[in-house]
């Protein structure tokens, strides 16, 4: 098949980045709002970001993730979008059927991309079918190791991938806006105290049965929609569930807590960590990747296994620390990277004297 002819890169020219993401609006998770964030950062940085999404295709709800839409589309299709863009590089962020078929037009015309990897799609698997992680990981390393650069989040999950055979592995952090949240803003929420929250999809990958089934003092407070949601309702009648909460309301609402609940054992990383902490809100979670790295050594939170103790824990550290440590990540240097790591698996054109 003959090459699509692209121009060639030059070091001297905005770099124009495709990015092919089956996670788009009007879903609201962590890959859409990271993706979102380095596109508006990217022209500060020599860049440009454009999406191929699910928007324009014809598409079906994913089996027991009805806010995803999986494209039915056709690698002729993908392929004009691919050409009428005209991108110097093609970055996958999910391996759903647009990523699938990013992924074949990159191939079968010997153009280079990378990939990032978000989800631990195994463990999700696992908690609702019969399907062996072993499996799943597999097809997923296959995907993946296709590509010049695997972007992940954290050094656990790199230690993780790494030792389950997945190659080229390249760091990608997240940023959190510390401008919105904020301790400052004005208390939204008048229950008793203290106000242990959680902030997420509510679906059964994220654990927080977990949280909801602790035995705590004050109240508990839930923001998030999910096909969970109703049978927690019914099962934790005493549990606050706000609904979906966004920009200045979830800022508000983290305002109002006193400690950051993530029971979740799945996640690479956890937006709503630094969210929390920018809030000045301790964090509460298991010792897993996200928590881990996040949260590490500073004292900003208390990991164990015991998440009652872990939360019991937490309300006794300062808010000043955590806000402290929030400050620490921006959006900007998350889309630095981003592109940087782009850039380094690219071979620039010489640029003329």
């Amino acid at each position: 098949m003959t090459r699509p002819a692209r121009r060639p890169y030059r070091l001297d020219q905005t770099l124009r980045v495709l990015v092919a993401t089956d996670a788009w609006h009007p879903q609201v998770n962590g890959v859409v709002r990271s993706l979102e964030a380095v596109a508006r950062e990217a022209p500060s940085l020599g860049a440009e970001l454009q999406f191929l999404t699910p928007a324009g295709f014809r598409s079906i709800p994913m089996p027991t993730y009805p806010e995803i839409r999986l494209s039915l589309t056709t690698p002729a299709a993908i392929a004009s979008r691919i050409e009428a863009a005209a991108p110097d590089h093609i970055h996958i962020a999910t391996e759903g059927p647009l990523g699938m078929l990013a992924r074949r037009y990159c191939l079968s015309h010997g153009l280079p991309f990378t990939t990032s990897y978000h989800t631990k799609f195994p463990e999700y698997l696992s908690a609702r079918l019969p399907v062996p992680e072993s499996l799943s990981y597999a097809l997923l390393r296959r995907f993946h190791n296709a590509a010049s650069g695997i972007m992940v989040s954290t050094p656990s999950l790199e230690a993780d991938l790494r030792a389950r055979g997945f190659l080229n592995l390249m760091r990608w952090s997240r940023g959190v806006d510390t401008s919105l949240f904020t301790p400052l803003r004005p208390p939204v929420l008048d229950l008793p105290r203290p106000v242990s929250l959680y902030v997420g999809r509510v679906s059964v990958e994220k654990n927080i049965e977990a949280f909801l089934a602790l035995d705590l003092p004050g109240s508990k407070v839930v923001v998030g929609e999910g096909p969970a949601r109703a049978a927690l309702e019914a099962r934790f009648p005493a549990v606050h569930f706000l609904g979906l909460c966004e920009g200045a309301a979830l800022a508000d609402v983290y305002a109002s807590a006193d400690v950051f609940v993530f029971p979740s054992l799945t996640d690479t990383f956890g937006i709503v960590l630094l969210e929390a902490l920018a809030s000045g809100l301790p964090i509460a979670a298991y010792p897993v990747t996200g928590p881990l790295d996040v949260v590490g050594n500073a004292p900003v939170g208390v990991l164990d296994a015991n998440l009652g103790k872990a939360v019991r824990g937490a309300l006794t550290l300062s808010s000043e620390a955590c806000r402290a440590e929030a400050l620490r990540y921006g959006w900007r240097e998350s889309a630095a990277e981003f592109i940087g790591n782009i850039r380094a698996t690219m071979v620039p054109a010489a640029v003329a004297s």
